[in-house]
């Protein structure tokens, strides 16, 4: 802890470099950041469609569940920015590249998040958040200082979450040395999922979602206290506005799983 504001300071080195070299080519990046713009904006099209085809999904209305849409698409974002590296780092396991963090005195979970910062995913946050804000402005949300702290920190507690995801798929590496695409069903099945109210699911999704995989504490029910609706599944005010600090427990308990990986960790040779 006491390394903390040197480790911070490092990674913000990292993040400048890496900016630094994704905006060498300006008009390229633009470029790629409106194409992946559009591209998610496809994935909202698929919503309205089946609003226009049903008008609403038990009792839920096309503004509210794009409200749900922008805070998860907005969370995933950001995860998606700063978890890079985590999400490739089978090739430094294969590669042998790995080790050579090994040798370095920081911590290995520091050198990985700072390899790679993915700046184009401002594409998909700035479509999520123009989704988010024509959601509040179609609801109405009286927005106070008490609905945006629970909006941002539901977008951190997200983030949080799916970085944690994120970390976990790469831990796998240090057994498999191969990232296991059945952890992507979890990332971005997660992500369609957390696109609707958890109460449209059935039972035994409910639970997985809560308990085991918890998306809905970092999406869904910040989000009905955003809105001021009684919840269906019975929770208080309090834990909705407490829900989102979970996703921020899961990822300390990720870097923790990451840390007994890196223990076990044999080199593959390469």
């Amino acid at each position: 802890m006491r390394d903390a504001p040197g480790a911070l300071c490092l990674y913000g080195r990292y993040v400048a470099i890496s900016i630094r070299s994704q905006m060498q080519y300006r008009a390229s990046f633009a470029m790629l950041a409106a194409g992946h713009f559009l591209s998610t904006g496809i994935e909202f099209l698929g919503v309205l469609v089946l609003f226009d085809r049903f008008g609403s999904l038990q009792g839920w209305g096309l503004p509210e569940v794009a409200l749900f849409y922008g805070m998860v698409n907005v969370s995933f974002a950001v995860a998606e920015g700063v978890g890079r590296g985590f999400d490739t780092f089978a090739r430094l396991v294969r590669g042998g590249d790995f080790d050579r963090l090994l040798l370095r005195p920081r911590g290995t979970a520091l050198q990985v998040a700072g390899q790679e910062i993915d700046l184009l995913r401002i594409g998909r946050f700035s479509q999520g958040l123009f989704v988010l804000v024509w959601a509040s402005m179609a609801l109405g949300v009286e927005w106070n200082g008490a609905r945006i702290g629970l909006l941002l920190l539901a977008v951190l507690g997200g983030a949080c979450f799916f970085v944690g995801l994120f970390v976990l798929q790469a831990t796998m590496c240090f057994w498999t040395t191969e990232s296991l695409e059945i952890v992507n069903t979890v990332t971005y099945g997660g992500v369609e999922a957390g696109q609707f109210p958890l109460s449209v699911y059935r039972d035994w999704l409910q639970r997985l979602f809560t308990f085991i995989v918890p998306l809905g504490l970092v999406t869904y029910f910040p989000a009905i206290a955003i809105l001021g609706r009684e919840d269906p599944l019975g929770t208080t005010r309090g834990f909705q506005y407490a829900a989102p600090l979970i996703g921020v427990a899961f990822l300390c308990l990720a870097l923790r799983v990451w840390r007994f990986g890196e223990r076990h960790y044999r080199s593959t040779g390469s």
